[in-house]
């Protein structure tokens, strides 16, 4: 694909012409003729994991349950990244002897906090006949309704009864009916039930000799999907009543997902999976070089980012790709020291001029300082990013033994950072990787290494110019503009989306299902709420594999995935 769109004109303006203004008349022609509803065509569906729930995923589930006076301080030991996003190793993560004790930790805190003399009067539903004395009926009652809950399904009479001793036992031993209460809470936090999600699979009726998740495990990934959290008691009801698996229930409870105030959680946890921001915690800039750039700096940063992106697609509808070349966002004090721009108290929306220099997610500060070193700007790092973030390619590993002290010693006799990577170009064993990386990156070269803009670098103007597959332009607005127009760009959000929902990167078998994903994503504007309907309510989100692959060795790749070695554009 990235050597025929280079074929398609020789201008970047040509390009984002010619092509925006070819697949606009494609799809209206496909609408025209189709009415923008052709059938899902058959998938396998994906496999049915067991993940461990994320430390936000935990916290935002324990808040829906017990409510924002509970304080919730939860954090989980970090996963690896795998294909782009951390959600597709959570099925493979367990939990160690030290992480079990912070876990043990925190449960231990919050079934305090539910059953202290604060929160006990409206969050147990029924008091005891004594406070002294176990009250079965009462730990039933209150066990049974936040069991369903934190173990996302109805428990069984043995799990109550369970649970049940556990809080009298405990109440007989310590004179109080809340502290036994308290013991039978903690050990439902703690329990490998709640912490894991478990998806289970049941034949499929409709469809003879193939498999589909259970009701439960259906709102499980429903609720992860959108709103990064178990479901709610509505969702688990649907669950319970054979509702979600009719094609009417499913749309009322994804409908009513969908315009929830708990999207918006939902997607900046997605979108921070996608932006890897998770870095953001480990980001640090030389303090001589960046003074301005502090640990408020990076946070701030991080935010803004993810509010550009979920008010742009979410509050206004807008078009996915348009977060590329947008000049709208959003400003903090901290920030605005970055940017040079008046600072205002708060977080105050904020507008670029039509001659500022920044326009889209590119020119940020989050990408910007997150994609350099410390005391530098990176045209490989930020090249290397936007291709495997944005466009889901994959940059080979630099070969071993390779010496970077030219390209790394900013006090060297180049002065500039062209002049100094042009030496890895130089390089046979680095050319192929470095000219899928480094055209992209030296356009975003006016910008340091803390984002901050610039013009020159010791002393010589810098030259902003670069390309990307084939199409050549000046600086981060046409890199902005280019990237918008790539078909990559939104197919690359579509693959993102359905293995973040499904929790594990798609097999070559589910090629046809994301080209129908990537097909009506283009049909309805490239709006991310069609989107997430869109894979929401598909077969393949909702049936599973009979026999999954077990090597991993089958994940979903074609050309477009592979960062082509062949030159893009002459620097």
């Amino acid at each position: 694909m990235i050597g025929f769109i280079g074929r398609l004109t020789t201008s970047s303006q040509g390009y984002v012409g010619v092509l925006g203004k070819t697949a606009a008349i494609i799809a209206v022609a496909l609408c025209a003729l189709t009415g923008c509803s052709d059938p899902e065509p058959e998938s396998p569906g994906s496999k049915a994991v067991t993940s461990l729930m994320t430390a936000e995923q935990y916290r935002n589930s324990l808040g829906y349950i017990f409510g924002p006076g509970v304080d919730l301080q939860v954090e989980f030991a970090p996963v690896a990244r795998t294909e782009g996003l951390l959600a597709n190793s959570a099925s493979v993560a367990g939990v160690s002897s030290a992480q079990l004790q912070g876990i043990q930790s925190v449960a231990s805190s919050v079934a305090s906090q539910v059953v202290d003399a604060t929160h006990r009067n409206y969050l147990v539903p029924c008091q005891p006949a004594s406070l002294e004395s176990s009250d079965d009926d009462c730990a039933a009652e209150f066990l049974a309704k936040v069991g369903r809950l934190l173990f996302r399904r109805a428990l069984t009479d043995d799990e109550v009864a369970m649970y049940v001793d556990l809080a009298g036992a405990a109440t007989e031993q310590l004179e109080d009916f809340y502290a036994g209460l308290e013991i039978a809470l903690e050990g439902m936090l703690i329990s490998p039930e709640g912490l894991f999600v478990v998806e289970r699979v049941e034949p499929d009726p409709d469809n003879p000799g193939q498999l589909r998740l259970d009701g439960y495990s259906l709102a499980s990934r429903l609720s992860f999907f959108l709103w990064n959290a178990g479901p709610d008691d509505e969702l688990l009801s649907a669950a319970e009543s054979g509702e979600l698996h009719s094609r009417e229930g499913a749309e009322r409870a994804v409908e009513r997902m969908l315009a929830s105030p708990r999207l918006t959680a939902g997607m900046r946890a997605f979108f921070d999976d996608m932006f890897a921001f998770d870095e953001v915690k480990t980001l640090v800039k030389d303090s001589t070089i960046y003074p301005q750039f502090t640990r408020v700096t990076a946070e701030d940063a991080r935010e803004q980012t993810l509010r550009t992106a979920t008010d742009h697609l979410l509050t206004n509808d807008g078009d996915y790709r348009d977060l590329f070349t947008t000049r709208s966002t959003v400003m903090s004090p901290a920030l605005a020291l970055i940017y040079g721009v008046a600072a205002q108290p708060g977080w105050a929306p904020h507008e670029f001029p039509a001659d500022s220099p920044r326009a889209g997610l590119l020119t940020q500060v989050s990408f910007l300082s997150l994609n350099a070193h410390p005391g530098r700007s990176s045209v490989t790092l930020r090249g290397q990013a936007l291709r495997e973030r944005f466009l889901c390619q994959i940059v080979p590993e630099p070969p071993p033994g390779i010496d970077f002290s030219v390209v790394s010693n900013p006090d060297s006799h180049y002065p500039t950072q062209r002049e100094r990577v042009r030496a890895h170009l130089e390089t046979p064993s680095c050319a192929g990787c470095h000219r899928i990386t480094d055209p992209i990156g030296l356009s975003l070269e006016q910008f340091d290494g803390a984002g901050g803009y610039r013009l020159t670098e010791n002393g010589a103007t810098i030259d902003a110019s670069g390309g990307l597959d084939g199409f050549e332009f000046d600086g981060a607005i046409g890199l902005g503009e280019a990237l918008r127009e790539n078909p990559e760009l939104p197919r690359c959000l579509v693959q993102r989306v359905y293995s973040y929902g499904t929790g594990g990167q798609p097999g070559v078998e589910s090629r046809a299902v994301l080209d129908y994903f990537n097909q009506e994503f283009a049909a309805q504007g490239y709006r991310l709420r069609d989107l997430l309907r869109r894979v929401a309510l598909s077969k393949a989100f909702s049936r599973v594999q009979e026999d999954p692959s077990e090597g991993g060795g089958s994940d979903y790749q074609d050309e477009n995935q592979i960062a082509s070695a062949q030159p893009a554009g002459e620097l």
